[in-house]
């Protein structure tokens, strides 16, 4: 191979690192921004992400309810914090339009027309995961978490003050009250949200799969039992030892999960057709009854 063989075939590799690198300087900016943008509001985000806890707390009694921060550092750190995930949210669109950018030029015109809805439906679903987080999953939590403590001493101080909470007072025994820190209470928001949200991509996940030949609409149905027993572990680790609020994450995940089968078959309905207009398959053909025989 001569050296001019080799600067030619070097010469796209350039270039696509080139635009690479054009793609990322892009997605980064983007993520600063809206970094900086979420950094401007990062109050008003934490007061929103935190009210699960704030009407949990007025629920058991608390008409004032509080977080601390235990060192100087900590309050500005989690404003950081929500303001990385939440540019990262925002930003989100534009990352994803540079990803596109990037591939789309290698992309049959077919592949591109099978990729672009994916691109659309996933940060769809995780927001719609993440919603179900913040307003169903989270206030569930937190009641079962605060209930143990705070219910106890509320009930004892209308006992013993006759229904004034404020001027209860016990010659013995001591209070078991929550003195919540804000890093603390917003992690357990966050990983509620990214995991819900993560779950919420179960669709998107197996009809790529599908699309690709390594998932069947038929191995799906075959493989429901170990399905459940899949999502009742997922529930019961990223979710309080609640027997409801397991049981709706369970519901919502093995929903999701039909919901996939179905778009598989759709998938692979479509794929057959296409074979049968192409005159690869006869028309008593079946591209996909090799799984049939699997139950």
């Amino acid at each position: 191979m001569s050296d001019s063989d080799i600067d030619d075939s070097s010469a796209p590799l350039i270039e696509h690192l080139a635009e690479l690198r054009t793609r990322i300087i892009r997605a980064a900016l983007a993520f600063i921004i809206a970094m900086v943008i979420c950094f401007a509001v990062a109050g008003p985000i934490l007061d929103f992400l935190l009210i699960p806890i704030e009407k949990t707390m007025r629920s058991l009694g608390n008409p004032n309810p509080v977080m601390q921060y235990t060192a100087p550092q900590e309050y500005f750190f989690t404003l950081i914090r929500i303001s990385m995930v939440g540019g990262l949210a925002l930003a989100f669109p534009v990352i994803a339009y540079q990803l596109w950018r990037f591939v789309a030029p290698g992309l049959y015109k077919n592949e591109k027309n099978a990729f672009l809805p994916f691109l659309i439906a996933s940060p769809v679903l995780f927001l719609m995961g993440a919603a179900f987080a913040q307003f169903v999953v989270v206030p569930l939590a937190m009641t079962f978490f605060l209930g143990f403590a705070d219910l106890p001493s509320f009930v004892g101080a209308l006992v013993t003050s006759g229904g004034d909470v404020a001027t209860a007072t016990k010659d013995t025994g001591i209070d078991i009250v929550f003195n919540g820190k804000v890093n603390e209470s917003l992690d357990i928001t966050l990983k509620m949200i990214v995991a819900f949200g993560l779950c919420f991509q179960l669709p998107v996940l197996l009809t790529l799969m599908g699309k690709a030949g390594l998932a069947s609409a038929q191995g799906l149905r075959s493989t429901r039992k170990y399905a459940v027993v899949g999502i009742l572990t997922v529930a019961a680790l990223v979710t309080p030892p609640d027997v409801t609020t397991q049981l709706i994450l369970f519901t919502v995940v093995y929903g999701l999960y039909e919901i996939s089968i179905f778009l598989v078959a759709r998938v692979e309905k479509k794929r057959t057709a296409e074979l049968r207009a192409a005159g690869v398959l006869d028309e008593d053909e079946d591209l996909f009854s090799e799984f049939d025989d699997e139950d």
